[in-house]
């Protein structure tokens, strides 16, 4: 059995910064991309960020220059940045990653089960 566990979520002022970070543990051959979606009240899920294994990064335009994501392969881990934080920013964020089971199936997109980010005064 396969987890996705984000943490550091939480309530932070306009102007402020948080770091997401989700793990994965359980059995799997190995970690494709992973990437970040956020969805807020009342809206549709927005992909916020992805990072190949290499290290390729893509970031949605309304982060960029605030967000930055990163990885750790040997922690099977994914990191989330969030600098200037607007109350815009405020959503569940959820952690995505692509898994590769020792049977070689791939699990495009697996999820986590979301971290509240709250921005406000």
């Amino acid at each position: 059995q396969v987890q996705l566990v984000e943490s550091g979520g939480g309530l932070v002022q306009p102007g402020g910064s948080l770091r997401l970070s989700c793990a994965a543990s359980g059995s799997f051959f190995t970690i494709y991309d992973m990437g970040w979606y956020r969805q807020a009240p009342g809206k549709q899920r927005e992909l916020v960020a992805t990072i190949t294994r290499a290290g390729d990064t893509t970031v949605t335009s309304s982060v960029k220059g605030r967000f930055t994501i990163s990885r750790d392969n040997a922690k099977n881990a994914v990191y989330l940045q969030m600098d200037s934080l607007k109350p815009e920013d405020t959503a569940i964020y959820y952690c995505v990653a692509k898994f590769q089971y020792e049977s070689g199936y791939v699990d495009p997109d697996y999820w986590g089960q979301g971290t509240q980010v709250t921005v406000s005064s």
